[in-house]
């Protein structure tokens, strides 16, 4: 027998963060989390997003075994920029078990129906801006930092329950060794001559704060109208700034400014998922030294974002970020690094990836569903 509820309790909270070290602690590729960076993004005082956003939490058991997980949000800054009722669903982490995925997903239409809701797209964990997507391709190899992970049964609970495809999300590897920086550097030149007020900047850690208006301003404007996007409110993105600051290496933060204008950025961090591998979900005092001593051993990144104003698209700044954006990262030492995530539809974007040597190698599904009425 199939029992799906909502959480209430703080025991019933603690199952619903716990559910994936469960189900995946005999997984070699699965990532566990940092569990209280778990807590604090679903906490409504401690995270940002819950200011514009609603949620509830669902578990769901079989016999009285916990079996499956999944959120409900509403998001309102969505609904104002799309002008659409669309909710999402998220942290959909669930048992090979058909009854368990549809009772959650039910909870989730019934939830959302209540809010006024006509459709949900999801997984977002709990946003765009965060993790986000089903993996449907590449199962065999551990996930970068801050990307999903998940057996392959997970896309037939969704289609099985109901869910169809909304967008497919593209993770492209890139091997430095495998770059044609001769081509890029004649394509720099080009880019150069073409627009003489130009430069090619890292981030002034000295000046951090004041650059990352700069870094939000270009990725409001940047990805705005984008699937699904969201602009990120000034508290989100200086949460962000915060948690991310100590882990930035700063030469693999570019900036391009035109006629002095911060207008094009590339961001990437190590993969610490090398890290988090080994950590368990824990950072205690222990943890802290491991961190710190495998810091230095990691010899991949993920470039997260990368993004060009739109009056300052098509003028080729977005094939100059990506060549600086790699080779940077050459002379630094990493020896490759993840690019994502990308459009299944950003042709502009994924070719231009393709040109540096990179391969699309995991594939992500963003999923759609009704909401019975």
């Amino acid at each position: 027998m199939i029992e799906a509820i909502p959480v209430r309790s703080d025991k019933q909270l603690k199952a619903f963060i716990n559910l994936p070290y469960k189900l995946f602690r005999n997984n070699r590729y699965w990532v566990p989390p940092i569990k209280k960076d778990v807590y604090k993004m679903l906490d409504i005082k401690q995270n940002p997003f819950w200011r514009h956003a609603e949620r509830e939490l669902f578990l769901a058991y079989r016999d009285g075994q916990l079996a499956g997980r999944v959120a409900a949000i509403v998001d309102y800054n969505f609904l104002d920029f799309w002008n659409q009722k669309t909710g999402y669903f998220g942290y959909f982490e669930c048992d090979n078990d058909e009854d368990a995925a549809r009772a959650l997903f039910e909870k989730v239409s019934e939830y959302l129906l209540d809010k006024g809701m006509e459709n949900y797209i999801g997984p977002m964990n709990p946003s765009i801006n965060d993790e986000v997507g089903i993996l449907i391709e590449g199962f065999f190899t551990p996930p970068f930092i801050m990307m999903t992970y998940n057996p392959e049964y997970y896309r037939e609970l969704c289609e099985k329950s109901g869910l169809t495809k909304a967008k497919d999300l593209f993770a492209f590897y890139v091997d430095m060794k495998d770059i044609p920086f001769e081509y890029y550097e004649r394509l720099s030149s080009i880019i150069r001559r073409r627009i003489p007020d130009l430069k090619i900047r890292t981030i002034n850690m000295d000046d951090y704060f004041n650059e990352v208006k700069k870094i939000k301003e270009i990725y409001n404007d940047a990805w705005s109208r984008n699937w699904g996007f969201v602009p990120m409110t000034d508290e989100e993105i200086n949460e962000l700034a915060k948690t991310l600051k100590p882990l930035l290496v700063p030469e693999l933060v570019t900036l391009i400014d035109v006629d002095g204008v911060p207008s094009a950025l590339s961001l990437a961090i190590p993969n610490y998922n090398y890290i988090l591998k080994k950590l368990n979900g824990k950072l205690n005092l222990f943890g802290m030294l491991k961190f710190l001593y495998f810091k230095k051993k990691i010899k991949e990144v993920r470039f997260m974002i990368m993004g060009v104003r739109k009056q300052c698209q098509k003028m080729g700044l977005e094939a100059l970020l990506l060549a600086e954006s790699v080779k940077i990262g050459q002379q630094v030492g990493y020896i490759g690094g993840e690019l994502s995530w990308t459009l299944e539809d950003n042709h502009l974007i994924n070719n231009m990836i393709k040109k540096v040597g990179g391969k699309i190698y995991k594939k992500y599904r963003m999923f759609a569903g009704s909401v019975n009425r």
